[in-house]
């Protein structure tokens, strides 16, 4: 017998963000239950003009770049598998090398610019790359850091590789996961919340220097914090600017969300941000600032609540406070001043310059993103703080253009990780990124989505 839409009622899904997370999950819904496709509406609003939500672009200098979440690991599957599907084009970095430098704030204690010969293309930088890593400057990193150290390292994120892997396993072998804390220990991963990147790192036989300086650069590039930083999330960190093959979509990431939205077959209302969240007998009313009312079987939260004001009612259990990390993304189209760094000519500035955990420096990170002519390049900046004018004048001899971001990028991480609910009240209220406190990248995001969709189709359709 073939149902027609007539024979079943309708059933309505709300997704209120437009991200990775959000879309994925419509993705899944439509990828794992194909059948409820006549019968099933799904909606998502995105409070922004345009989808993507931390992943987006900038344009300076006539050039497009990643503004938010930059590059993805040659092992995210399910990344890999939507630029496939959505016959999207794939843009792969460089395995070279670019020259590294890590500044105190007074000094550069480490340089490596006199050796390196190649152009940075973006500001996560390639460690640890089975121990090949940084070819050309293997020696003089070796010599101060000690081989053990990467070694150590590389067994790390090796093991918190091939234990993320688990979540590509079959539906048959692999649980529909109700708990964060349950996902992650089945995968053998909990461990890594409970305890910091740095204590990990000294219990594997890192060096305290190599810990302070080099991975403080890492996890202060990639989340704006600390090796005191939760070290699940350290060492994805890591394996992320550790492998080599690291890419990107062309025209931007954010085409993942845009495709995955319009091969589900979703309904799309930009501009539309939800405040209201009340539950109507067996169903939910969505309310949004424009005043519109929505009614819905099922509701997911694919943004972060933390700095959200959704109004839930009846008032959901209490989700553990958090923090986001903002990060401020500034680009500027220049020359980078030599003398601030106390460098004595611009050709010994590398092309990546890292920083040590000091509350005092203004920046985590610059790098060369593009190289125009000998003295103009377009330069991408993290920080923890806005970049004032003043300062910007002091860091840059040349500057003709600037763009600057504020990203509420990423939970601060605290070692041990206490986990949101993926269920917000014991119903249909679904909170995907609850899944960001034990790490916070596309994947994950995705990763998350994917057993959100599963969670929906296991309590809701199979239910009834």
């Amino acid at each position: 017998m073939v149902l027609t839409p007539s024979d079943v009622p309708t059933t309505t899904v709300c997704i209120i963000g437009a991200g990775i997370g959000g879309s994925s999950v419509a993705h899944f819904l439509r990828k794992y239950y194909p059948n409820s496709t006549p019968f099933t509406k799904i909606l998502i609003f995105e409070k922004n003009p345009v989808v993507g939500g931390r992943m987006a672009t900038v344009t300076i200098g006539g050039h497009t770049f990643e503004a938010g979440a930059s590059i993805l690991h040659p092992k995210n599957l399910h990344a890999a598998s939507y630029a496939k599907l959505l016959n999207l084009k794939v843009k792969q970095y460089s395995s070279k090398s670019p020259s590294l430098g890590i500044w105190d704030g007074n000094k550069l204690v480490f340089n490596s610019v006199n050796i390196a010969t190649s152009s940075s293309s973006c500001c996560n930088i390639p460690l640890i790359d089975k121990l090949g890593f940084l070819a050309t400057h293997v020696t003089r990193l070796f010599l101060r850091y000690g081989v053990r150290s990467f070694l150590k390292t590389k067994n790390l994120v090796d093991y918190a590789v091939e234990r993320f892997s688990k979540y590509y396993e079959g539906g048959e072998s692999r649980p529909v996961f109700e708990t964060v804390d349950d996902m992650l220990k089945w995968a053998g991963l909990y461990h890594l919340t409970t305890t910091t990147l740095k204590d990990e790192l000294l219990d594997a036989g890192s060096s305290p220097l190599f810990i302070d300086e080099l991975v403080n650069v890492i996890t202060r590039v990639n989340y704006g914090q600390s090796v005191r930083m939760s070290a699940l999330a350290g060492t994805i960190s890591i394996a992320g600017s550790s492998a080599a093959g690291v890419w990107s979509i062309k025209g931007g990431n954010w085409k993942i969300a845009a495709g995955l939205i319009k091969e589900s077959n979703a309904v799309l209302r930009l501009n539309e941000e939800i405040d209201g969240v009340a539950r109507v007998g067996d169903c939910y009313e969505l309310k949004s600032t424009k005043g519109k009312r929505y009614k819905c079987d099922v509701v997911v939260v694919a943004t972060p609540l933390d700095e959200l004001n959704i109004r839930f009612t009846p008032p959901i259990s209490p989700i553990p406070e958090r923090k986001l990390q903002h990060t401020y993304a500034t680009f500027v189209w220049g020359l980078l001043n030599h003398e601030y760094f106390g460098l004595k000519c611009e050709s010994e500035v590398p092309e990546v310059l890292g920083t040590v955990e000091d509350p005092d420096l203004p920046f985590s990170c610059i790098a060369i993103i593009k190289e125009h002519n000998e003295k103009e390049f377009t330069y991408k900046i993290f920080s923890r703080q806005p970049m004032e004018d003043t300062l910007l004048d002091r860091m840059f001899s040349v500057r003709k253009e600037t763009v600057r971001k504020n990203w509420a990028a990423y939970p601060q991480y605290h070692a041990p990780e206490v986990f949101a609910p993926f269920i917000l009240d014991g119903r249909h209220l679904y909170y995907v990124n609850a899944f960001e406190n034990a790490a916070s990248t596309m994947e994950t995001s995705a990763v998350a989505a994917e057993n959100i969709a599963r969670l929906i189709l296991s309590r809701y359709f199979k239910a009834k």
